[in-house]
Formats: C-alpha cells, structure tokens, sequence
C-alpha cells in the first residue's frame, strides 16, 4: 500500500519541481535593452537615425507652415462681399493684404484685377492659387525620399550582416545554432528599423498632403464664391 501512494505522489512532485525550475529560469531571463538592441545594428544604424530626423523635422515644419495657412477668419468672405458691394473695394485690399492666408492672397490678386473680363480675373486668381499649393507642397519631397529609401538601408544592413557572419563562419568552422540566431537577430535591427521609419514618413506624408487637399479645396471654394460676389451686380 505504501509503494501504490509513493507511486502517486511522485508525479506530482516532479510536475511542482518542474514548475519551480520554469518559473526561476523565466524570472531570471534578461530583459530588452532598446538602445543596446539598437547599438548592435551596425553601422547603417547611423543613416537611419539621420533619415528619422529628417522625417521628424520636416514633418512638424509642413505641419506649422499647413496650420498656418488654414488660418482665417471665417468672416473673411463676407467682409469682402460687403466691401465690394459698397464699392469700398480699398478696403477690401487692405483686409486681404493684411491676411497672411493663401486664401487671402487670391482673393487680393482678384480686387485687383476688378475691372478685367472674369476670364482673366479667374486666371490670375488660378495662377496664384497653384503658387500657394507649391509653396505648402514645398519640401513634401524630403518625407517621400525618406519612406522610399529608409527601407532599403535597413535591407542593406541586414544584407552586409549576413554576409559577414556567414564569412565568419566559414572562416572559423563554427556554426553553432545559438551563434547563426544570435547572428541573424542582431542584422534584422536594421531591416525591423528601416521599415519602422519608412511607415512613419509615409504616415506623415499622407496626412500632410490630406491637410493640403482641404487647403486647396478651401481656395477653390473662396475662387469661386468671389467670382460669384462681382458677377452678383450685373444680375
């Protein structure tokens, strides 16, 4: 009888003892060092944090220059209107001089050509419309570079990685498992780091040209509305 309860108890002892032994060695794992992860991508580590910055700076540059121009007061047309219609068309320039807005900046060239067939009232108006779109567009480019080619470093990186560490391989006559993953772990930083990045610019840049498009679709709208205002007259 006794040998039938030792015959029982003891996998329950060795299932504890074996749950102990987990818990310990799980307890006892080294944690994630971030920058130390990152300091073992090698040297195409230094490119990529140059293109983060990149991204970063002019990312938040479009960002102010976007916010800016979206800044007006929603008033602005209908004190153009009211000047206009009280042929006070002075003091209607000197309100949209007095706005730095792109919107603002049309609608002035437009009181200025007061007087002109509509036709060329709307091409001069159109014409400094497409400059303003430039000039929030204006450095875009450096965000569509970044999230074109950070990608490509990071392959890079992990490319001349795994070459060198097959050479050493090859050189030494040892490959053991833990050596090839701890290998292959470390040239993977720059592949999991050049993806990061380039979704990061790519983000940024979509949601840039997303405040653009309300911008431009905000001008066609005060293009339209003014030429509405000096053909209102002749009605």
């Amino acid at each position: 009888m006794n040998w039938f309860f030792l015959q029982v108890t003891n996998p329950a002892a060795t299932v504890a003892d074996s749950l102990k032994q987990v818990m310990q060695s799980s307890g006892s794992a080294p944690s994630m060092n971030v920058m130390e992860m990152l300091a073992h991508g090698g040297p195409l580590m230094i490119p990529l944090a140059l293109l983060l910055v990149l991204a970063v700076f002019f990312f938040f540059e479009r960002l102010i220059a976007i916010r800016k121009a979206s800044n007006i007061d929603p008033n602005f047309m209908n004190i153009i209107r009211d000047n206009v219609f009280s042929g006070n068309v002075s003091a209607a320039r000197s309100l949209a001089k007095n706005t730095s807005n792109p919107v603002a900046r049309m609608i002035d060239k437009g009181l200025q050509r007061i007087g002109k067939p509509i036709d060329a009232i709307e091409k001069s108006m159109e014409n400094v419309g497409k400059l303003e779109i430039y000039k929030m567009e204006r450095n875009l480019s450096m965000l569509s570079l970044v999230y074109g080619i950070a990608p490509m470093f990071g392959f890079l990186g992990t490319i001349f990685g795994m070459l060198q560490l097959f050479y050493n391989i090859n050189a030494s006559g040892d490959f053991t498992p833990a050596q090839i993953a701890g290998g292959i772990y470390t040239k993977m930083i720059t592949s999991a780091s050049g993806l990061i990045i380039g979704l990061l610019a790519y983000v940024g840049y979509n949601f840039l040209n997303a405040q653009i498009d309300k911008n431009v679709n905000r001008m066609e709208v005060a293009s339209a509305e003014f030429i509405d205002i000096l053909q209102e007259p002749t009605r």
